[in-house]
């Protein structure tokens, strides 16, 4: 959220911040569906029984477009052939192996050069991101990239799941729609135009649970989207009060899904808790179906898993690598993502009696929240860097008073950006000691990759997801 459209939004009486919510609903509404919606998730449904086939002459057409597009009217990638061919390399740009692996930190020192040259990024929807490394991110789509991501979005889990985008529903995500210092309710704030009450993840404690028991009942919400620890930590509290609230579906995002957490949320909301894979850069994702399956969606990106650079067959763990189909305006080709997993090695069709293909496992996306002294649970802290430049960094909450931070400067770091930082923790979880760190790289786990946020204080999930 824009910090000056905030610190007006936070001055306003709750009642009043319906408005500004509904406002931007309806923006982002304008945005994510048009009279072309329903064609869109009708035909994103017929694919799913397409053949192994049907699909590879599908994305092959769809990939050769991206990537001459790409190779002629994106400067980022232009400039790579030329300097390509000008040291004899006459590789073929026509072939997705030619092409090199697109990193976070390229991305985000090219900016606006991933940009195709006949588009104007200030007439694009720009979605900031910083993934699972702190890292921020700007991805820019024109409003058919977006109605094509919330297309395939309302085809692979509400129609899946038995609701629909006029179903009115409650989401647990990062965004402060509650000032942190609010000590009675309301904890949330309605947007009318998307039927969705945004609830406060900052919020959640076993003393303000019966007002979220209270709106979630007033407001007749009939699913919830979410990150599965702040899901599961809501739905703990709401058994510790002896009640159910049955809902239609709950949908994790964000968070890997553990057993134990669909068990809790299930028992909870007395309904089915499938989990879901996905970025807001839409080069990748993937929805459970109702047999448990993580089912891809091939007509979002083409995915390929490597290991040391090379392709590794089904089964075997490797490097995410993405190559998105459905923004041509900034296309993102080999795109590491992030995240390692595995294609599932099993060719019986599954009894879904879908023919996308199974995800088997996500590893790697297991970051813990950070705890406050009056018990509430910070479950997104990404924003702590926005706008600051940092190339990448890690959160380790040592103990309730003390925060140690490991940062990659980038060029312009300095003493406000450290005092920014220690600003944004202590607005979150409070005057707690911060430790800044500069490191030349942030520690690695075995897998190659790190935990943008440990947290020592308690149980903290750390094993990656398998499905």
């Amino acid at each position: 959220m824009n910090p000056i459209f905030y610190e007006i939004y936070a001055k306003l009486p709750p009642a009043l911040r319906t408005l500004p919510a509904t406002l931007r609903g309806y923006y982002l509404r304008s945005w994510r569906y048009g009279p072309e919606t329903p064609r869109m998730v009708a035909e994103a449904l017929e694919r799913e029984r397409w053949s192994p086939e049907q699909w590879q002459i599908w994305q092959g057409e769809q990939l050769a477009r991206q990537l001459h597009r790409a190779a002629t009217r994106v400067p980022y990638y232009r400039q790579l052939w030329r300097e390509r061919r000008l040291h004899g390399d006459k590789a073929t740009w026509e072939d997705l192996a030619n092409w090199p692996v697109l990193t976070k930190q390229a991305v985000r020192e090219a900016g606006a050069a991933l940009v195709a040259e006949d588009c104007d990024p200030a007439k694009m929807f720009a979605d900031r991101t910083s993934g699972t490394t702190g890292t921020p991110l700007t991805i820019w789509q024109r409003r058919e990239a977006v109605r094509g991501w919330y297309g395939l979005f309302e085809a692979r889990t509400r129609v899946w799941y038995g609701v629909s985008r006029f179903s009115r529903w409650g989401i647990l995500g990062g965004q402060v729609v509650t000032p942190l210092a609010q000590r009675k309710p309301p904890y949330w704030v309605w947007n009318g135009a998307l039927e969705q009450l945004y609830l406060s993840t900052f919020h959640l404690k076993e003393e303000f649970i019966a007002d979220y028991i209270k709106a979630l009942l007033r407001y007749r919400i009939e699913y919830l989207v979410g990150y599965s620890a702040a899901l599961h930590l809501l739905a703990r509290y709401v058994l510790a009060q002896g009640v159910r609230i049955p809902l239609r579906v709950v949908v994790t995002n964000a968070e890997p899904l553990f057993p134990q957490q669909r068990e809790v949320i299930g028992e909870a909301f007395q309904c089915p808790v499938h989990a879901t894979y996905g970025m807001a850069e839409a080069v990748v994702a993937a929805s459970e179906c109702e047999h448990g399956a993580m089912h891809l969606w091939p007509d979002a990106g083409v995915l390929e898993v490597l290991s040391a650079g090379v392709p590794v067959a089904p089964g075997v763990s490797g490097d995410l690598v993405c190559t998105g189909l459905l923004n041509p305006d900034m296309p993102l080709i080999r795109y590491a993502v992030g995240d390692r997993g595995r294609l599932s090695a099993d060719s019986a069709p599954c009894a879904c009696r879908r023919t996308l293909p199974v995800l088997e496992a996500v590893e790697g996306r297991a970051n813990d929240s950070l705890v406050a002294r009056d018990g509430r649970r910070v479950f997104w802290l990404n924003p702590v860097f926005y706008g600051l430049p940092v190339a990448e960094a890690q959160i380790i909450q040592e103990s309730l008073d003390l925060v140690c931070i490991h940062y990659v400067a980038a060029a312009g770091f300095d003493h406000r950006s450290r005092q920014t930082i220690i600003d944004r923790i202590h607005r979150l979880i409070g005057p707690v000691q911060v430790q800044l760190e500069p490191v030349a790289q942030v520690p690695r786990e075995p897998s190659g990759k790190f935990r943008a946020v440990l947290c020592r204080v308690g149980e903290a999930s750390s094993a990656p997801v398998s499905r």
